[in-house]
Formats: C-alpha cells, structure tokens, sequence
C-alpha cells in the first residue's frame, strides 16, 4: 500500500495540523480535497455569507494550485449548506465565476444542519494534469 502524499497550501499548515488531517491527498493521477469553508487568516468563520463562501472558494483554489491544478481539473465537487434554499443564489454567483466553461464538473449540493460555525463547505476531486 503506498503512502499518502499530502497536499497542503502555502500559510495554512497549522490550522490542518491543529484539525489533524491534510488538505489534499494526491493518489497517482486523482487528487481528493478536503472540504474548504470560508475562514479568515485566524481559521474564524468569515461573518457575511457571500464573502465566506468567496473565501471556500479562494481556500480551494489554493490547494488546487498546490498540487499544479485549478478548476478545470476538477471533476467531481460536493457541497454543503445549511440553508440551500436561502444560499443557492449567491453560491451560484461565486460557482460561474471561478469554474469556467462547459463541460462543468459533477456537482452535489447536501444541505446539513452543522459545519462547526460555517454555513457553507466545499471539497472536489480533480485529475491532475501531466507535466508539461
């Protein structure tokens, strides 16, 4: 069995370490993200539900970037909200901004009653691109 390759993004480790689990696990050609919610610099919950949900998206750019990917290699993403009915409108503002153009990634939006103070959690899947 081989060993995780773990994936963190630069200025983060210390809030994985503290939670004790890695960011991302690269396994051959698929990288697993872990679920990124809209902290500030501190790990706090970002107050303003748009900015917190543009800060999960940041946070997940950045440990795609880690690994030498970005939304284009995504394939796969599940989110969570604890309100979708209220929230679907500004996620999906934030969503066609940063995911592109078709063909879109599988999506799975769960609703859930508690994310630890956060409203909105995001994780993906991507294929890792070949070097060039």
């Amino acid at each position: 069995m081989n060993k995780r390759d773990a994936v963190f993004p630069a200025g983060r480790q210390a809030l994985y370490e503290t939670n004790r689990y890695s960011a991302a696990i690269r396994s051959d050609d698929l990288l697993f993200v872990s679920g990124q919610v809209g902290s500030r610099e501190d790990g706090s919950p970002e107050p303003n539900f748009e900015k917190q949900v543009e800060l999960a998206f940041a946070n997940l750019k950045d440990v795609l970037k880690a690994a030498g990917c970005t939304f284009d290699d995504v394939v796969d993403v599940t989110s969570f909200h604890t309100d979708p009915e209220a929230q679907i409108g500004a996620v999906s503002a934030v969503r066609l901004k940063e995911i592109g153009e078709k063909p879109y990634p599988n999506w799975t939006a769960v609703g859930v009653t508690w994310l630890s103070g956060f409203d909105f959690e995001i994780k993906v899947i991507a294929r890792i691109p070949e070097p060039a």
